[in-house]
């Protein structure tokens, strides 16, 4: 591995000494130059390593605050790994990811409603008014390029989140390259849509911090409005999932050219549609649009492809998507059959400097690999030393449409919901993990206007309100079914399988959507009970 590999401390730190006044974030009514986020995040971490050896894993409860930033850096200069947790997921749920990481201790803004995790490592409350206390960070010999920058925990189809493992040398890979793709630099402005727990907002934090652009990070009702909050901002770069778009443009507020000051604007976490595409790119005629891809293991995406300034030479796709592109550089894609052979349509797999080195659990690793080379036979990774020649498994179905790759879906039961991964298998678990339910099926509906999880069950449970609560005290709020339908038995097909169109007659009869609207009122299920507001149970990012 080369030696010049940058850690994301010396990203940020190599721009800080360039740029030491210029602002390097803006979230509520802070703005900190990058001086001031420097000085903040060293006395953190100078605080952090004041009685004994720098912690080797530290989770953030990570709220969008001045102080997290300042957190997830004072990690990076200790030469730690951050385990971002998700501030509204259960707290057993997070208990259980710092137990998995091995985490030493979990940071959490002072200022803000502090949700433990429980016994699994101590709370330690930060401030951005916490001083260094004497600690002397010079002798800290920071991490190398094999060492692990961050963890984030997705989605398990055996009901487990699971841990990936990103390193610093994957992170370099990745930000080299989107930095010169963005034309970022000192006099940008880009926006922070992501929650810390979603890898693009590695991009978000890093490109910016790589340049010496201003980091800003929106409320979630700003959210709602992104050419509001592009305009009161004067943002010129954009990134975030494609439903923002859908749900600016249904509430009226993605006006042709209302985001004029915006020169690049990317997509990443679900499909693209063209609509969506033209609704943006109305709004923001001076931008240019990319679509990427790319799941977390591989380093926040791996492919991009970037729609033509004039619309009348954009693509026509048979899904109505943009298509997902080319390799990103270093990079290197294969489509592969069932049987694991080379063809112009089937599951992608990847591998170059942007791929992980493995899950926090290796067992985890199985079934998630391929080995051998095109032409020559591959083979599904059975276990033994990974190495940078292996394959990750996508699990994602592609076709090549020219040079270009279209996706075409999921080869297994995995959905995204906001940009979110979901293993329906998690939440089907979840469920039938409950005495009074004897099987569970869940279905995505993402033939309705917003991507939404229902569910129908058997079994005893009559009241779907304790069911509600237990899923809400176990899940994350995007993995809360909007629907738990009771059936006296699972429907069947000829195979005595679930017959999953049954199962979606069978809600659609129970739970009609009305024309536009994704499913029955969002706070109630098909029994009537009452559900949490829906801004607390299924965040926009």
């Amino acid at each position: 591995m080369p030696t010049s590999t940058l850690t994301l401390w010396d990203r940020f730190a190599r721009t800080a000494d360039r740029h030491p006044d210029r602002p390097a974030l803006t979230a509520g009514d802070t703005t900190l130059s990058y001086a001031e986020l420097r000085t903040r995040a060293e006395a953190l971490a100078a605080r952090l390593c004041a009685d004994g050896p720098p912690p080797r894993r530290v989770a953030l409860l990570a709220d969008r605050t001045p102080v997290t930033y300042a957190a997830y850096l004072a990690v990076q200069r200790l030469g730690a790994a951050v385990v971002p947790l998700n501030p509204a997921a259960p707290p057993g749920r997070n208990e259980a990811v710092v137990r998995q990481a091995g985490a030493a201790l979990v940071l959490a803004d002072a200022a803000g409603d502090a949700r433990p995790a429980g016994r699994a490592a101590p709370l330690l409350p930060v401030a951005l008014t916490d001083r260094a206390d004497g600690a002397d960070l010079r002798a800290l010999a920071g991490p190398g390029p094999q060492d692990t920058a961050y963890i984030l925990f997705t989605s398990g189809s055996t009901g487990r989140p699971k841990g990936v493992v990103i390193q610093h040398a994957n992170t370099d890979a990745y930000l080299d390259h989107a930095v010169e793709r963005t034309g970022a630099g000192p006099q940008s402005r880009l926006s922070q849509t992501f929650d810390l727990t979603f890898d693009p907002s590695v991009f978000d934090m890093f490109v910016a911090w790589s340049t010496g652009a201003a980091l800003v990070v929106p409320t979630r009702d700003e959210l709602m409005d992104p050419a509001g909050f592009v305009a009161r901002h004067g943002l010129t770069h954009w990134f975030s999932v494609p439903s923002v778009v859908s749900l600016a443009a249904r509430l009226r507020r993605l006006a042709p050219n209302s985001m004029p000051t915006l020169r690049y604007a990317a997509f990443a976490g679900e499909p693209l549609t063209l609509q969506q595409a033209r609704s943006f790119a109305a709004a923001a005629p001076g931008a240019r649009l990319e679509n990427l891809y790319g799941p977390t293991e591989l380093t926040v995406t791996c492919t991009g492809y970037r729609l033509p300034a004039a619309p009348a030479d954009w693509p026509r796709t048979a899904n109505g998507t943009v298509p997902i592109g080319t390799a990103h550089p270093g990079a290197e894609t294969l489509v592969a059959d069932g049987e694991m052979r080379p063809d112009a349509e089937g599951e992608l797999l990847v591998r170059g400097a942007q791929r992980f080195p493995g899950y926090l659990d290796p067992a985890d690793d199985l079934g998630r690999f391929a080995a051998g080379e095109p032409g020559k036979g591959l083979a599904p990774y059975t276990g033994g030393q990974l190495t940078e020649a292996h394959w990750y498994r996508t699990g994602d179905r592609v076709t090549w449409d020219g040079d270009d790759l279209v996706h075409l879906g999921r080869l297994d039961s995995q959905v995204k919901i906001s940009g979110y991964r979901v293993e329906l298998g998690e939440v089907e678990e979840a469920l039938r993990s409950r005495p009074d339910v004897v099987d569970a099926v869940v279905v995505a509906r993402t033939d309705r206007s917003a991507p939404v999880l229902q569910a129908v069950y058997t079994g005893d449970a009559t009241d779907t309100a304790p069911l509600l609560e237990a899923l809400q005290q176990r899940l994350p709020p995007y993995m809360v079914p909007r629907t738990l339908l009771r059936l006296p038995a699972l429907p069947l097909n000829l195979n005595g399988k679930t017959d999953r169109d049954a199962v979606l007659a069978a809600l659609d009869t129970a739970c009609p959507a009305a024309p536009g609207t994704a499913s029955r009122p969002a706070d109630q299920t098909a029994s009537g009970a009452r559900r949490r507001p829906t801004s607390e149970r299924n965040p926009v990012t």
